[in-house]
């Protein structure tokens, strides 16, 4: 989707994952553990060169290894359009590289641009999946008869990502914004030039809004839908925020839902889920840095299909 070809290694035969991807995926969850790790230069600037915890330094680490897969296809692809041996977007990298104004000469991204921005959806892409069918997953395993009600009816799966994004929204705060002028919002004064961050947490479990809020309850997604409505993971009325709205919304949301909603629908389909048999239930409780499970789901999947439903042809 991204580059239109597999471009980190050639995967183990019984389809582990490459030294490239291990590698891949273990800067990625470096930074992310540093994006919201407290920081003392957030609060006093003027510290900020000294990168006095070391983060600075172990996020340009990760950084460089993304980088060392993804910038020698983006420079490639992007000397592609300037030859013109390519003409029409394939994926999304030509879609960003194609960009240009409205007479079709200037290109609207520059390269560091268009590498940010491939590192940004790539990242997201990794984590806010996996996060959120991990959390759904571990709700529902503590309640088999929702579990069992998702398989029989696969047409409401998508209620249940819903929720989990309410719930246990991928990061506890949104983009930080920055206010162009002088304003106020619900009876709060904001000063120009202020930087804006939203509580997702805040937000997905206010009790003025939601009832019984930090309970796991797919269903009340349905309650305001008519029969045959589709429900969807965008909150329009910004009772939660599953992605970040505005000139600086998440440009991977169709891809995100997508993706969510498919993998986790696959996933009950496709295996009879169980807690193990030495564990009464799912332990919820969130990590203290981050927004994952504290202690990684571990559940016994049985496949419900003949075997052969899940070769991977190669």
């Amino acid at each position: 989707m991204m580059f239109n070809r597999r471009y980190l290694g050639k995967g183990k035969a019984d389809g582990g994952p490459c030294f490239e991807e291990e590698e891949y995926v273990d800067a990625i969850f470096t930074i992310l553990a540093h994006i919201y790790s407290f920081c003392i230069s957030d609060y006093l600037p003027f510290l900020r060169g000294l990168d006095l915890e070391g983060h600075g330094k172990v996020r340009e680490e990760a950084t460089k290894v993304l980088e060392k897969y993804h910038d020698p296809i983006i420079e490639d692809r992007i000397q592609q359009w300037r030859d013109g041996r390519k003409h029409e977007p394939q994926d999304l990298l030509d879609f960003l590289v194609s960009l240009t104004d409205e007479n079709g000469n200037i290109p609207l991204l520059s390269t560091d641009e268009i590498k940010a921005q491939i590192n940004e959806i790539m990242i997201a892409t990794l984590d806010n999946p996996s996060t959120a069918l991990e959390w759904a997953l571990a709700e529902m395993l503590n309640k088999p008869e929702m579990l069992q009600k998702a398989v029989d009816e696969l047409d409401d799966v998508v209620g249940k990502d819903r929720e989990a994004f309410r719930l246990h929204p991928i990061a506890p705060f949104n983009v930080p914004h920055m206010s162009l002028t002088d304003t106020t919002v619900a009876d709060y004064f904001i000063p120009k030039g202020s930087h804006v961050i939203l509580s997702r947490v805040g937000l997905g479990r206010n009790p003025k809004v939601w009832d019984e809020p930090c309970k796991f309850k797919p269903e009340r997604h349905l309650q305001d839908c008519n029969k045959g409505e589709e429900v969807v993971l965008d909150e329009p009325e910004l009772r939660f925020l599953s992605f970040s709205r505005g000139r600086r919304g998440c440009p991977g949301v169709v891809l995100g839902s997508s993706m969510t909603t498919m993998l986790f629908a696959r996933l009950l389909q496709g295996f009879d889920w169980s807690i193990l048999a030495n564990q009464g239930t799912i332990d919820l409780c969130q990590g203290k840095k981050d927004s994952f499970l504290a202690k990684p789901l571990l559940a016994v999947a049985k496949p419900r299909f003949p075997l052969h439903v899940y070769s991977v042809s190669r």
